[in-house]
């Protein structure tokens, strides 16, 4: 998929399960046929009763992959349709609108086109007495007490069932009769509400890891508009057992109230003044980067008061405004004498290039953190940054047992093997043999040809008389120094770096974790929330020098002795060789927004020079904040609603400025959109053109159009929508599939595109 293709989204009308849920009974009976004698002969029928199950009362909250508006989102919602996604794409057709009882023995065969028995119902506050504040509270009941409520109050009729589903307990609410009827969608309506979505996105990393790529989701609709401002509920309820009710004049006449089962809920504020809503939220974000030359204000550091920078004289006060610019944050810091000082600090996110510093992937183990501290003389201060990632990789790594026992016995394994190199360095014929091939060499020796005659004779043979008075002859020992020298050899240090292989099972793998920043504690990434404030984007490039400062810290867990340290370059040779990538975060961003909590998960394309950059790692750091770390430095950034949450509405609103006119005035249409394949100008692009022309959709097309009653869509019947907008589209139709309508309510994605400068300052060496 190109950077350009990043999100297809197919509309299909519904997925046809080959049986809905309930009992069934299959009989096969023989029936013998071409022979005379045999022709009356009876063979008995064998019967099988089976049972297909499906969700019915309760709904596990990880079927919902999304809903729209998002809960406890606060915007102005007058020309939105609610709507809620689920992960199961069949779910909505698993299960008749009319329950089949059990002495009903439907076919096991294709079930033609239906309506779900699903549907999205909205409700304002103070119209259902189960929950007169609109906070989306429900009943807990057992199904007996949902299918048997009371006299003035109708249930599902859902046929017999056992004893044990009846004492099962699910959420319920009552809806007064007058109010079901006005706003359940019609049993001819329901079917246009509800259609399964196919989306293929660009690959995505998720929280934990895994890369999100398309799938198939079952999406249902509302058919309600929220026209006054306030709390609003949307409850998704089952329909099933409704058969026949959902029409004016259809409910008894003595029903006072209809029992729903919900399966899920949430709630939403319409206000056509709150700033909660997705766009609103979006553009807040990248405001503060909006006027010219402004986009460093959306860099991640400490930004002074502007009218105590432009009063900054003195030298101290402009060395502290270059520090917070560079990225650094003062924090208290004790020396070693006692006194208490402060320092500067710089995590692993900077609004600058770092400069270039030692190379502490190569650097020789060490066990204190002062070989990376940097100190300045000209003003008597400590950069803890490096010594501080240095110390916090170390102190994650001790207080893994796992990490750190592994750790150690590979140092152990490295310093033995290291130890009998020495020793056999000093034997002239052993020090010219390869490592790795002593035993190899042993066992050739002792299968050599005639070795075991040679043995037997020397043993038989007795000694000469010099050889018993002969002293033995004394091997020179190599000093410390040339024995060390000795293990630089190829051959040894290929052996030793083999024996580091062998035994650095896990630690590739913990290591490339925390190279990812991983388990390291929000504070070190951000050292002071004003950074981060409330309602903020933060972009930033990556230090690797940081980041090999923290895999120092925790590499040079086990160094006990100058051996250890002498063969450290074979451990951190093994470990490379058996890590799976090592790529390193280039850039990333930020965003603590309630956004984040809006949308978990949402798209975020970053691209350079036109190609896609890789995600490494997106992680929910808190339940508002978001972080997403590149392989590269992007030069655009799309925040985009995710195609999995596309919601429905009209366009339009009351009045051309956004508020509601004393007279009321309409101002509601629909931007139609090709609906067929093969035609100019495309499959779901805008035809240039709106319905109805008088842009007057609500006052055709509500249920009241009086404005007595709730904004209740008609789709069918003297008011509908659907075939309305199916003759618009073409004179020759007089309906439109589930999908095709659809299509004409889509709003598109909300987006917000970000352009970055292609070429960040440079910080001056230090």
């Amino acid at each position: 998929m190109s950077a350009t293709e990043d999100l297809r989204v197919a509309f299909h009308d519904y997925r046809r399960p080959m049986a809905t849920a309930g009992v069934y009974t299959l009989t096969v009976q023989h029936h013998l046929e071409g022979h005379d004698r045999l022709r009356d002969a009876s063979l008995p029928a064998t019967t099988q009763r089976f049972e297909i199950r499906a969700v019915r009362f309760v709904l596990d909250p990880s079927s919902v992959h999304a809903h729209y508006p998002a809960e406890g989102a606060s915007g102005d919602f007058s020309r939105t349709l609610a709507h809620i996604t689920l992960n199961r794409s069949i779910l909505p057709w698993e299960r008749l609108l009319k329950a089949r009882a059990l002495h009903e023995h439907a076919p096991v065969a294709a079930v033609p086109e239906q309506a779900p028995w699903l549907a999205l119902m909205v409700f304002r506050a103070g119209e259902l007495p189960d929950d007169p504040e609109g906070l989306g509270q429900t009943t807990t009941r057992t199904v007996a007490e949902l299918r048997n409520p009371g006299d003035s109050i109708l249930g599902p009729d859902l046929g017999p069932m056992d004893d044990g589903v009846e004492a099962s307990r699910c959420q319920s609410i009552d809806v007064p009769a007058e109010l079901f009827t006005a706003l359940v969608p019609r049993e001819e309506e329901l079917h246009y509400l509800a259609h399964v979505r196919d989306v293929a996105t660009r690959p995505q990393v998720r929280d934990d890891g895994e890369r999100l790529t398309e799938g198939q989701y079952a999406v249902l609709a509302a058919n309600r508009l929220p026209s006054q401002t306030g709390a609003h509920t949307a409850h998704l309820v089952s329909l099933e057992g409704f058969h026949g009710r959902l029409a004016p004049g259809q409910l008894p006449e003595h029903v006072r109230s209809v029992r729903l089962c919900v399966l899920h809920s949430w709630t939403f504020t319409h206000d056509p003044a709150g700033t909660r809503d997705a766009a609103a939220l979006l553009d807040n974000l990248m405001a503060p980067g909006r006027p010219p030359g402004a986009r460093e204000n959306l860099a991640l550091r400490l930004r002074p008061d502007n009218q105590v920078a432009a009063r900054s004289t003195t030298d101290a006060e402009q060395y502290t405004r270059r520090r917070l610019e560079l990225g650094y944050t003062p924090l208290p810091y004790r020396l070693l004498s006692g006194e208490t000082t402060y320092g500067w600090y710089r995590g692993p996110f900077v609004p600058v290039i770092a400069p270039a510093t030692r190379n502490f992937a190569r650097d020789t183990p060490k066990t204190t953190a002062d070989h990376a501290l940097i100190y300045e003389p000209e003003h008597g201060l400590f950069d803890v940054s490096y010594a501080a990632a240095w110390t916090l990789g170390r102190t994650l790594a001790l207080s893994d047992p796992d990490y750190s026992e592994e750790m150690t016995r590979a140092r152990r394994e490295l310093a033995n093997t290291a130890a009998t190199q020495m020793a056999l360095a000093a034997d002239p014929s052993l020090a010219a043999a390869d490592p790795g091939d002593l035993n190899g060499r042993t066992m050739r020796e002792l299968a050599a040809p005639g070795f075991a005659t040679r043995l037997l004779d020397a043993l038989a043979r007795p000694l000469t008389p010099h050889e018993q008075t002969a002293a033995p002859a004394r091997r020179a020992r190599l000093t410390q120094s040339a024995a060390r020298a000795a293990l630089a050899a190829p051959s040894r240090v290929a052996a030793l770096e083999a024996v580091a292989e062998r035994h650095v099972r896990t630690l590739p793998a913990w290591l490339d974790e925390l190279a990812l920043l991983r388990r390291v504690p929000f504070t070190y990434l951000v050292p002071h929330p004003a950074m981060l404030p409330p309602e903020s984007i933060r972009f930033f490039r990556v230090d690797p020098h940081w980041i090999e400062a923290l895999l120092a810290g925790a590499r040079d867990v086990g160094v006990h002795t100058s051996l250890d340290a002498e063969v450290d370059a074979a451990l951190t040779a093994g470990i490379d060789r058996r890590r799976a990538d090592l790529s390193r975060p280039e850039a990333g961003l930020l965003i603590r927004s309630e956004l984040v909590k809006a949308w978990p998960v949402f798209d975020i394309l970053a691209t350079a020079a036109g190609e896609s950059v890789g995600e490494l790692r997106r992680d929910h750091l808190a339940p508002d904040t978001l972080l997403l770390l590149l392989d590269a430095l992007p030069d655009e950034v799309v925040i985009r609603e995710p195609g999995q949450g596309i919601h429905f509405g009209i366009d339009g609103n009351k009045t051309d400025d956004g508020e509601e006119s004393d007279d009321n005035e309409d101002i509601s249409f629909l931007s139609l959109r090709q609906h067929r394949t093969g035609a100019d100008p495309g499959l779901g692009y805008s035809l240039g053109r709106d319905y109805p022309a008088d842009k007057k959709l609500l006052t055709r097309h509500l249920r009241s159009p009086d404005g007595d009653g709730p904004d209740v869509l008609a789709l069918r019947g003297e008011r509908g929508l659907v075939p309305a907008l199916a003759a618009a589209l073409d004179p020759d139709l007089d309906d439109l599939a589930p999908g095709e309508f659809a299509l004409q309510l889509v709003n598109a994605p909300i987006e917000q595109r970000l352009t970055l400068d292609a070429a960040p300052g440079q910080e001056t060496a230090r």
